[in-house]
């Protein structure tokens, strides 16, 4: 079932080229705007650091300007005074020396660019308007979907059940990757991958173009993502041995940091809008987590699988694409028939590169919690501010910076043990959703062989 979720309609404001992350002509223009939005985040900025480095900086391509032009006139008025006989000795001293002073300017003038730039890019995305502030405590919950499932046994958790069915091999996994690993066994790695056909079949249904991205991405793209440089060492990488990451390759940590950067530095036809992807790829996390009791399993590890959606709208059709990755992830989980929620986050909740994020969490039965199996979130134009991926508006003909927006759909990591105690049955087995099946074989029930 679909629904509305967001009635009001921000209006978009102007972009520049060569500008990035947040907007700096709205925070020169606004700064106690963008303060009080950050600040719903947790995150307390002073700009008046910025706004002196911006004042120098106009301050000095003025001046540049002015005294170039100075040196045109003078340049254009040598010939004229060579043919008139005139010496010109001091006329060349006063032009190197002029040349000097713009060359220092300019040499100031790429140190107040590079501080600015850093400034801006440590900042992280400003939550939208109808956020609360505050972190998990505020988070909303907006739906729950199907019945809780009620068991007239004792139910076991999906540990015990996939080590006694043989689905999931903890020890194993761990002797080859060490912990936070596992690894599917038989029924486990059919069920697994019955799952993911499920998704990539649904997501072809919805005219989603099946993308598979290289696993080992660039700086740029942690970067045009908005997850670098503030998480760079969160993610696995290749190049140990580059002292500057920069130069360096990791371990994708989810595809959306692919495909939000398949169009970097281009300008897409407006008339093409949205663009709609999906990809499979295993997701490689280096912060697996704790150990405790409640993540234990595969609820947290440093590889799982997962199924990613992402939409580039334009920016007065994006809350409609954030609807539409909703209720597709959504789609997703009621079709599975299991239990779960629906949940609007509070802005400090929200991940830094995102003005808005639903929570679509799954109910573990052994655990009595719900645990987030996808995050459906709309950068607004953050990320294509930082990667410079932009449209060109069919009625002015500039280029505008487009709207990201990005959805697991879905995690298996966290799919897999809520269906394995949801669909539990007193005898020890599973049995086999519907929309599974023809993934299975026909196979309907799960049970030790």
């Amino acid at each position: 079932m679909s629904y509305t979720i967001y009635e009001k309609k921000t209006k978009c404001g102007k972009t520049a080229k060569g500008s990035n992350m947040i907007d700096i002509k709205l925070i020169m223009a606004n700064p106690e705007l963008v303060s009080a939005r950050l600040a719903k985040k947790g995150c307390e900025v002073n700009f008046d650091q910025l706004i002196e480095m911006n004042n120098e900086k106009k301050k000095i391509l003025l001046q540049v300007e002015q005294m170039k032009a100075e040196r045109n006139k003078v340049s254009a008025d040598i010939p004229r005074l060579k043919k008139e006989g005139k010496d010109v000795s001091e006329v060349f001293a006063s032009m190197r020396k002029l040349g000097e002073e713009i060359n220092q300017l300019d040499a100031r003038l790429n140190e107040i660019n590079e501080a600015i730039n850093d400034f801006v890019c440590r900042l992280p995305n400003m939550p939208d308007d109808d956020l609360l502030a505050g972190e998990k405590e505020n988070n909303q919950v907006v739906k729950v979907y199907n019945e809780q499932p009620n068991f007239d046994f004792e139910p076991k958790n999906h540990v015990d059940l996939c080590t006694a069915l043989n689905l999931i091999d903890y020890e194993r996994g761990v002797k080859l990757a060490g912990g936070g690993h596992w690894l599917y066994r038989g029924d486990g790695a059919r069920l697994e991958w019955a799952l993911l056909n499920f998704f990539i079949s649904e997501h072809l249904n919805d005219g989603y173009e099946f993308i598979l991205p290289p696993h080992m991405l660039n700086y740029n793209c942690g970067f045009g993502a908005g997850q670098f440089p503030k998480f760079a060492d969160e993610v696995y990488w290749v190049d140990s041995e580059e002292a500057d990451k920069k130069k360096g390759r990791f371990m994708l940590p989810t595809a959306e940091t692919a495909l939000v950067n398949m169009y970097a530095g281009e300008i897409v036809d407006e008339s093409k809008l949205p663009l709609k992807f999906f990809a499979y790829t295993p997701c490689y996390r280096k912060e697996a987590g704790s150990y405790r009791a409640e993540e234990r399993g595969m609820i947290r590890g440093h590889q799982f699988n997962k199924i990613e959606m992402v939409q580039y709208a334009h920016p007065e059709k994006s809350m409609q694409a954030f609807e539409e990755l909703v209720n597709k992830a959504c789609s997703l989980m009621d079709k599975l028939g299991l239990h779960f929620r629906l949940s609007k986050l509070a802005a400090g909740d929200c991940s830094a590169s995102m003005a808005r994020t639903y929570d679509i969490e799954v109910w573990i039965p052994s655990m009595g919690i719900y645990k987030e199996v996808s995050s459906v979130s709309n950068a607004n134009d953050y990320q294509a501010r930082r990667n410079n991926t932009r449209y060109r508006d069919a009625k002015t003909g500039k280029p505008e910076f487009l709207h990201t927006l990005n959805g697991s759909g879905l995690a298996t990591s966290r799919v897999f043990p809520a269906l394995i105690e949801q669909y539990q049955q007193a005898d020890g087995s599973i049995l086999v959703p519907e929309v599974l099946q023809p993934f299975m074989g026909g196979q309907k029930v799960i049970k030790l062989k």
